[in-house]
């Protein structure tokens, strides 16, 4: 039970989380990282069994790590969504209780958004995308307010207003915002104080 959401900006990919992670109607922990770096370009976020995303997400950084000591070259957005689509769609008869949304930036590709589900399903999303139980909350913010050509520092306010929704709304989501922004200069997590800043200037402060 989680709010991950992603955006496809002008200039580069902006992803965020809630931080609860929950074992029935149990919080289990507050906060949770949802949101992690695949390489300096590449981030991905996760929905669903924590132990099934740990073994994800560390096989994403090994192999993605492999084919740059390998090539020398980083691996794209589009292979490393497609790395991860092929390991969940080799396990589809004992899937991984998994939802996905990875996106980087690169020179070529440009700013790239991918969302996958626990068989591997690859989507290719042009503008926005969110996973997890959160969804129907902050997807509605998002579509809403989304346009061709947001930037960055428009979509950053924009997300965290998505996952407070879903925070407020959803019981399985909750304590705090992790936001990570993805340009030209690489992968880099936004500081709390900027997340709750946001927060305090629409007047809605979650804990």
């Amino acid at each position: 039970m989680t709010t991950t959401a992603g955006i496809v900006c002008k200039n580069g990919i902006v992803l965020a989380s809630d931080r609860q992670a929950t074992a029935g109607y149990y919080v289990a922990h507050k906060h949770a990282q949802k949101i992690f770096k695949i390489t300096d370009n590449i981030g991905m976020t996760i929905a669903g069994t924590v132990a099934d995303a740990q073994a994800i997400i560390d096989i994403m950084i090994a192999e993605c790590n492999l084919y740059k000591l390998d090539t020398n070259i980083e691996i794209s957005v589009k292979s490393a969504a497609t790395l991860l689509s092929n390991i969940l769609y080799g396990q589809k008869i004992y899937p991984y209780m998994l939802q996905s949304i990875i996106g980087g930036y690169n020179e070529r590709e440009g700013p790239t958004l991918y969302t996958l589900d626990p068989i591997g399903s690859l989507i290719k999303e042009n503008t926005v995308a969110t996973t997890g139980s959160g969804t129907p909350m902050a997807i509605s913010i998002l579509e809403d307010n989304y346009h061709e050509d947001i930037t960055i520092d428009e979509a950053v306010p924009l997300i965290i207003h998505a996952v407070r929704a879903s925070i407020e709304r959803d019981a399985g989501s909750g304590y705090g915002i992790d936001v990570v922004i993805i340009d030209k200069n690489g992968y880099k997590k936004l500081d709390d104080s900027l997340v709750l800043n946001v927060l305090e200037k629409s007047g809605k402060i979650i804990n």
